[in-house]
């Protein structure tokens, strides 16, 4: 199984939400943490795949999922 990267504020709450679930389900992730500023590639690369400009977004395979509700929702759909 692909290891689920998420892309991530370190100090973000919503980015804290996911990370205390996905451990706490033993969901195997890596994170990667983004600038804030909004012209970084990185950032624009995220927004363009996932079609959301906040993050976290995850990303598992070839799917992105943004938005800590949806993606707490993914998870438990694929990986419960």
């Amino acid at each position: 199984m692909t290891k689920i990267i998420l892309y991530q504020y370190e100090t973000c709450p919503f980015c804290a939400k996911v990370r205390d679930y996905m451990s706490a389900k033993d969901i195997e992730f890596e994170k990667i943490n983004v600038s804030y500023d909004s012209s970084d590639p990185m950032r624009k690369e995220i927004k363009e795949k996932s079609g959301v400009g906040t993050l976290p977004v995850i990303k598992d395979g070839d799917r992105y999922v943004g938005d800590s509700g949806a993606i707490i929702e993914y998870l438990e759909d694929n990986y419960n």
